[in-house]
Order: structure tokens, then C-alpha cells, then sequence
């Protein structure tokens, strides 16, 4: 699972994603975040005419069926397993895989004295990508929201120490097998 993550060095997305026109209109694209929450907009960068790009989108995924918003609250996360065939996720995982950057999440061990938070992050502290997908739903009033949700499964060593669950890391080597390439490729990467 993937709660919480932080973005603590956002002017550096354009250098590590290769976004050679990175030039967002919404100062917010440059505000360092140390808790970033569901609901909340998170940079995301999917691709536009196979070209990747940076662009906000609300985290908590809407499908495109939904009858309302609220389902997004509850579908911050893609379990990786059967991601391919279950219905809200299936045509975005064929269409719309995004990368959403971060240098950090957070999960939490249960103690005796409550839950103690961990900070999880690479050995550099560089900046990494999550796999996501994201959709275009809209409102009644024909408003689109675009929404999105961070891939999960097993966990590696370091974090099955914590939970049963981890956000899927796209190594850089895989970032256009991950937002372009085919579905099997795609499925090849969520571990």
C-alpha cells in the first residue's frame, strides 16, 4: 500500500524524466512536499503523442463509469495482480500508465505505543517514479477531473519489514516500456 509519499525536490523532474518543454504555468508544480495525501493534486507525468509530459492530476482514481468522484477516495492504489483484467483499472492500464515522481513514501509499523512512521526512500535521496495509471472522468455538469493511482505489489526485502504491500518503482531504463510499450512489457515490470 502507498499512503503518503513526499516530492521534495520538484525543479529537478524535468532533468531526471527527460521533459525537454517543463515549464508549468502553476507555481505549485515547484513547492518541495513532505506529505503528500490522497485526494490531493501530485504531478504525474504520462505521455502525448508518445511524447512524456508533466501535468497535475487528482490522486484517487476515478473511472471513467463512475457515478460520482467519492469512488476516488477509495481507490488510491492498483493492486499489480490481475491489474490487466479488473474493470477499473484494465483500459487505463492498456491506455493511460503514467510515472508519478517522488523521493519518498511512508508506511507504518504497529508498536505498542501506536503506529511509528517510516520514511522510505533511495540510498541517493534522488527523485524516482511510481507506476501509475490515470483516467478522464467527468462530472454531470460535463466538468473533467483527470485522476490517477500509484500500481502496488509485494514487497521488496527492506520493505516487507512493514507492510505486505509497496508501491511499483519504474527503474529509468524502463520509463517508455512502462508508458509506451505493449500491456505484456508493462505487466513485466510490476514487481
Amino acid at each position: 500500500m502507498c499512503g503518503r509519499f513526499t516530492l521534495t525536490q520538484p525543479a529537478n523532474i524535468a532533468a531526471k524524466f527527460g521533459l525537454d518543454n517543463f515549464a508549468p504555468v502553476e507555481p505549485e508544480f515547484y513547492e518541495p512536499r513532505f506529505n503528500v495525501a490522497p485526494t490531493q493534486r501530485i504531478v504525474v507525468i504520462p505521455t502525448r503523442d508518445m511524447q512524456r509530459e508533466a501535468r497535475r492530476m487528482r490522486w484517487g482514481f476515478i473511472p471513467s463509469w463512475a457515478k460520482d468522484a467519492s469512488i476516488g477516495s477509495r481507490l488510491i492504489n492498483a493492486r499489480a495482480e490481475g491489474i490487466d483484467t479488473k474493470a477499473s483499472f484494465r483500459a487505463a492500464f492498456k491506455y493511460r500508465r503514467c510515472l508519478i515522481p517522488a523521493d519518498s513514501f511512508y508506511d507504518w509499523l504497529p508498536t505498542a505505543q501506536g503506529k511509528q512512521p517510516y520514511r522510505i526512500m533511495l540510498a541517493s535521496g534522488e527523485l524516482f517514479a511510481f507506476a501509475g495509471l490515470w483516467e478522464r472522468w467527468k462530472d454531470r455538469q460535463g466538468e473533467a477531473v483527470e485522476s490517477c493511482c500509484i500500481v502496488t505489489c509485494a514487497p521488496n526485502e527492506l520493505a516487507a519489514r512493514l507492510h505486505d504491500r509497496m508501491p511499483v518503482i519504474i527503474a529509468p531504463e524502463d520509463y517508455d516500456a512502462w508508458l509506451t510499450g505493449t500491456p505484456e512489457q508493462a505487466v513485466a515490470l510490476l514487481k
